[in-house]
């Protein structure tokens, strides 16, 4: 069984900046990318950032120049620094992993449970 918690999110002001972090841990042989994504009420999920393990990153627009994603391979934990926040950051930020439980088995899709980020203007 694999498992993902996140921790992290928070109230911060317009401006300010938060940095989540998200620990993989259970039966895991081998993670090939994690990532970040947010939904919003009444939304689809939207990809926020990922990056593999070779350390290859991907960024919406939207948070280009503002949050970098980064990895620590040897501890399963991905983050996300939060810079130059946004109100319409606002939402619950879900962390991802594409994991490979056993030797014997694919790749899986894997969710945190998730975390409230809320940005005041």
């Amino acid at each position: 069984q694999v498992r993902l918690v996140e921790s992290g999110g928070g109230l911060v002001q317009a401006g300010g900046s938060l940095r989540l972090s998200c620990v993989a841990s259970g039966r895991i042989f081998s993670i090939n990318a994690m990532g970040w994504y947010r939904q919003a009420p009444g939304k689809q999920r939207e990809m926020v950032a990922v990056i593999t393990s070779g350390g290859t990153t991907n960024y919406a627009d939207s948070v280009k120049g503002r949050f970098t994603i980064s990895r620590d391979n040897a501890e399963n934990t991905v983050y996300l620094q939060m810079n130059s926040l946004k109100p319409e950051d606002t939402t619950v930020y879900y962390c991802y992993g594409r994991i490979q439980g056993s030797r014997w088995s694919g790749m899986g899709d894997y969710w945190g449970q998730g975390t409230q980020v809320t940005v005041s203007s």
